[in-house]
C-alpha cells in the first residue's frame, strides 16, 4: 500500500521526466517518493478518493486489465472534476502517475520484455506523455469527449475498443461533440468492429474533414456553463457509485439530428474509403 500525500499536487514535466530513469521503469529502484514531495505544489484536491477508485479497479479487474478502462474512466471523469484548461496541465497528470498511482501504471501498462528472463519495461509517456497516451490523461478525456451531456454511456462504448482509445480518441475531430457520438454509434452498432475497420473509419472520416466542415454539416447546440460549473463545486466530497454509472455534468447532449445526419455522412465515406477491408467477423 502507497503512503499518499493527502492532496494532489502539481509535477513539472522537465522534472518527473528526469526521475523517470531505466531503473524505475524498469523496476530496479522505486518511484522516488520523497524527491517527487519536495518538487511538487500542492493543490486543493484530496487524493483519498482517486486512490479509493485506484484500489477497486485493482481489485476488480485483476483478471483483465483491459476491461478495466471502461469502469474506471467515467468514475475518474466524476470523481476528478476538472475543466479542460485544468486538465490539459500535464503536471496534475505526472503527480497522479508518479506520486498517487504508480502501481496503477504498472498494473495496467507493464511493458513489454526485452527478452526471456530480462526486466520488463513501462514505456514512459504512461507516466508522462501525450493526452491520449498517459496512463489516467487518456481515460479522462475519454469520458470529456465522447460523454453525452451528463450520460457517460457512449465512454463505454468508446473505452470498451483499444482502437478507439488508441486512434479516435486521438483526432482533433472529436472535440465537436456529434462526430465523436456518430463514430461511436458507428462502433456500436457493429459498422466498424475489428481493428481494421475502426482504424479506416477513423482515417476516413479525419481525411474527409480537411474539405467538409462537419460543425457546419451538423451544428452542435451550445453547451450550459452554469451547470458544469454547478457540477464542479461538488469537486470534494462527491459520491462516486462503484456499481453504476455515475452522472456526469448536465450540460446539454449533442444535438440528435446532428448525429443522425454525421452517422449517414460517415457511412457514405466509410463505404468509399479505399482502403476499407471487408468485415472478417
Amino acid at each position: 500500500m502507497i503512503d499518499v500525500p493527502d492532496r494532489l499536487a502539481l509535477l513539472p514535466v522537465e522534472v518527473a521526466a528526469k526521475m523517470l530513469t531505466p531503473a524505475v521503469l524498469e523496476g530496479r529502484e522505486g518511484m522516488p517518493f520523497a524527491a517527487i514531495d519536495k518538487v511538487s505544489t500542492p493543490t486543493g484536491r484530496r487524493s483519498a478518493p482517486i486512490r479509493s477508485l485506484i484500489d477497486e479497479t485493482i481489485r476488480r479487474f485483476a483478471e483483465n486489465r483491459t476491461d478495466s478502462d471502461a469502469w474506471l474512466a467515467p468514475r475518474l471523469h466524476a470523481t476528478l472534476r476538472l475543466t479542460r484548461a485544468e486538465a490539459s496541465d500535464p503536471a496534475l497528470w505526472n503527480h497522479l502517475a508518479m506520486r498517487i498511482a504508480p502501481d496503477y501504471v504498472a498494473w495496467r501498462f507493464p511493458g513489454r520484455g526485452h527478452g526471456e528472463g530480462r526486466l520488463q519495461k513501462i514505456n514512459r509517456n504512461r507516466f508522462v506523455g501525450p493526452f491520449d497516451a498517459q496512463g489516467f490523461t487518456r481515460l479522462w478525456w475519454a469520458a470529456e469527449l465522447f460523454r453525452d451531456g451528463c450520460d457517460y454511456t457512449p465512454v463505454l462504448t468508446a473505452c470498451g475498443h483499444q482502437d478507439v482509445l488508441n486512434t479516435i480518441l486521438g483526432l482533433r475531430i472529436t472535440l465537436h461533440r456529434p462526430t465523436a457520438q456518430a463514430l461511436l454509434r458507428m462502433v456500436a452498432g457493429g459498422v466498424a468492429v475489428t481493428s481494421k475497420e475502426v482504424n479506416v473509419l477513423a482515417q476516413a472520416v479525419n481525411a474527409a474533414a480537411t474539405t467538409l466542415v462537419y460543425e457546419a454539416l451538423a451544428p452542435d447546440s451550445p453547451r450550459d456553463h452554469d451547470a458544469s460549473r454547478d457540477w464542479m463545486d461538488d469537486s470534494n466530497g462527491v459520491f462516486v457509485p462503484f456499481d453504476s454509472l455515475p452522472e456526469g455534468p448536465d450540460d446539454g447532449e449533442a444535438p440528435a439530428t446532428s448525429v443522425r445526419d454525421l452517422v449517414e455522412l460517415f457511412m457514405d465515406i466509410y463505404r468509399d474509403a479505399p482502403t476499407r477491408v471487408s468485415a472478417s467477423r
